[in-house]
């Protein structure tokens, strides 16, 4: 590739910038996100497979299954918290520092989780020390994407921006299909190995993956935007303070945004849970194979996409794909219902591996690009990780929806449909950005 422009600070110029900045970004962003959600994806798996059994033990299936469920959403309530404190430190100090942090807390805290004695070795004590840690993982979460995000988009050219920040997504759906198959071969073990060792390896195997994502993200460089307002004392003092002034409606608008995430958690957490249940009676290796093959066609169809919305746009690339979602939703469960595995195969690829590849490939650069470079990690943060909140307890709604049937989806699909509906009606009223440079980018005129 030869050598490619940035936006020139100031100015709606460009001029030459090294290639191997932004692509050095975009691989470490890919690879950051890759496996912090690894360790993040693990936790799904196992919170609807395996932690009803072994932190829940005194509660009956249904409840135990609940109680599992929730403790996922847990991170999603410590997510916007965290979004505050590393949003304030992303515009203050750097994005490559806070992006070195979230590694490290979510490497630990997933590690530990793995060490963590059972309910019937220490009682209750063990769900709670589960909601600790889960708590550290939802702070480390809410800082990772957007910081790579916010790192990647100030490195990259224009006109390729949503190309290169789709690789920070594209390492998530890496991450769910590298936690998936870890988790699918540790499935396959009789059940008392499952529920007293096996579960525990992928979480142990976290520690050696987060200390390879560490040493590449070494190597990353401040975006030049951001050290330029560092040398200018353009940094604020106060980031949340100064979003929430300037640009209120542009973060409640990336909350409603950020609604498209329950498509994610129902498919992965409450859809494994539901079609592997006794009423519906999928196997695991089934459903984990299935959510592999959706996730496998995401890897190629995001970075597509991202650059289809370099050239006709944001707002049609996602709406387009939320649309999409809200109607796949029914016809997946309608597949899972059917027990008929080639129809459940094909729906989720095109439910996951395409229609919500769209809006998961575009969102960095979509909402990075509402904010401008001194809120801009404040702003992504704090605005997804709200919006998020709905996700992280979508299973858990999702689950009481269902109903003592346990297999009425309807009321389910409903839900999707009527986030992802919101989601579509919030990224209409966006301002389309593509062509707006960098250093124009959140500026009054463009909101």
């Amino acid at each position: 590739m030869t050598a490619s422009t940035l936006d020139v600070p100031g100015s709606g110029a460009q001029r030459p910038a090294a290639t191997a900045k932004v692509k050095r970004a975009a691989v470490a962003s890919f690879l950051g996100s890759m496996l912090e959600y690894y360790d993040f994806y693990i936790y799904a798996s196992a919170a609807a497979l395996v932690f009803g059994k072994v932190f829940f033990a005194d509660s009956d299936p249904a409840t135990a299954t609940l109680l599992s469920l929730a403790t996922f959403g847990v991170a999603y309530i410590a997510r916007p918290v965290g979004a505050v404190l590393l949003g304030h430190f992303g515009d203050r100090v750097g994005r490559k520092r806070v992006m070195l942090l979230t590694l490290v807390l979510m490497g630990t805290s997933t590690f530990l989780i793995g060490c963590l004695p059972t309910y019937d070795a220490i009682g209750v004590a063990a769900p709670i020390l589960l909601v600790l840690l889960r708590v550290v993982q939802g702070i480390s979460a809410a800082g990772e994407q957007s910081g790579a995000g916010s790192l990647t988009l100030e490195h990259a050219p224009m006109g390729r921006r949503a190309f290169f920040t789709s690789w920070t997504l594209t390492g998530t759906q890496a991450g769910f299909i590298i936690a998936t198959v870890v988790f699918l071969a540790v499935a396959t073990l009789p059940e008392s190995a499952l529920l007293s060792w096996g579960w525990r390896v992928p979480f142990w195997f976290s520690l050696l993956v987060v200390v390879v994502a560490y040493v590449a993200r070494r190597k990353l460089e401040e975006p030049e935007v951001f050290q330029e307002e560092q040398q200018g004392q353009k940094i604020a003092k106060f980031p949340v303070v100064e979003l929430f002034r300037n640009q209120a409606a542009d973060v409640l608008r990336v909350v409603c945004c950020a609604f498209i995430a329950v498509v994610s958690t129902v498919f992965a957490v409450f859809g494994l849970a539901f079609a592997t249940s006794d009423e519906v009676g999928i196997s695991k290796t089934t459903m984990l194979l299935v959510a592999v093959s959706a996730n496998a066609l995401a890897l190629l169809m995001q970075p597509a996409l991202a650059i289809l919305a370099d050239r006709v746009g944001r707002k049609p690339v996602f709406i387009t794909g939320v649309l999409g979602c809200a109607v796949m939703v029914f016809v997946y469960f309608h597949a899972v219902m059917s027990g008929n595995v080639a129809l459940i195969f094909l729906a989720a690829l095109v439910f996951i591996g395409v229609a919500y590849s769209a809006p998961n490939a575009i969102w960095p650069a979509f909402y990075a690009e509402m904010f401008s470079t001194k809120v801009r990690f404040s702003g992504i943060a704090i605005g997804t990780q709200l919006g998020f909140a709905a996700a992280g307890f979508a299973p858990t709604i999702a689950w009481t929806l269902v109903g003592d049937s346990r297999t009425n989806w309807l009321p389910v699909a409903v839900l999707v449909a009527v986030c992802c509906v919101v989601c579509a009606v919030a990224a209409f009223t966006a301002r389309e950005t593509y062509r707006v440079p960098l250093t124009e980018l959140g500026k009054p005129a463009l909101r």
